[in-house]
């Protein structure tokens, strides 16, 4: 989800368990996240709040997750993912009809819930996944390049998804378990070290020659260090 630093996200779900548990990992991801447990806050929160995205359960006690949706799809700019423990293709359809963008089933992965989200990000506000400054390097995910000094460096896949999730966690120390995690895949199923042959081709690519830039915390990690 790196990249997305500062949109925002309205969870309304009546199930407290479910509210923190969302809250806590889309926080962790760098987001802005607001709650509600019932859909009058939701309403009035929504217009003060202004989310980009309200992931909506669709089955609360008074103003269920339909109303919500209908009422907020009238004046906000707002993409809405509907949430809901039936399967029943009756509820998609109404939820859909209502303007709702994207459905989910209880249960499902939190993975699942961000790729949901970037893909209405990028559907919805392309220009939030525009350029990124950080210090000397500026990341353009929409055409996915990253200058470095004002030079675009010549990456691989991988090595791009690398260099900007260390660039965004720029004095965050991140253990090799973590980065195989967010770039190759909660189930990568190879040897570890491949991250240590991925670093040291981006301090090539940096002339990282002392490894001032890229750090290496022996026991801990990598820390990326930007002046």
């Amino acid at each position: 989800m790196q990249g997305l630093k500062g949109i925002k996200i309205l969870l309304v779900d009546d199930e407290p368990n479910i509210l923190q548990f969302l809250e806590m990992g889309l926080l962790n991801e760098g987001l802005e996240v607001q709650t509600a447990q019932d859909g009058m806050t939701a309403v009035t929160l929504a217009k003060e709040f202004h989310p980009h995205i309200i992931i909506l359960d669709v089955m609360m006690p008074g103003m269920d997750g339909f109303e919500v949706c209908r009422m907020l799809k009238k004046t906000e700019n707002v993409a809405i993912i509907m949430l809901t423990a039936k399967d029943e293709v009756d509820d998609r359809v109404k939820g859909l009809t209502l303007g709702a963008d994207d459905y989910m089933i209880k249960p499902f992965s939190f993975e699942e819930l961000l790729a949901r989200i970037q893909a209405r990000i990028r559907n919805q506000f392309p220009n939030l996944m525009g350029e990124v400054a950080i210090g000397d390097f500026r990341i353009d995910d929409l055409r996915k390049e990253i200058l470095y000094q004002q030079r675009v460096l010549e990456l691989s896949t991988t090595e791009y998804e690398l260099l900007k999730f260390m660039v965004l966690n720029q004095g965050i120390v991140l253990s090799k378990a973590k980065i195989l995690d967010k770039v190759w895949g909660y189930d990568f199923g190879g040897d570890e070290n491949i991250v240590e042959v991925y670093i040291r081709s981006l301090r090539d690519k940096l002339n990282d020659k002392e490894h001032r830039l890229i750090r290496t915390l022996r026991g801990a990690g990598y820390r990326v260090d930007i002046s």
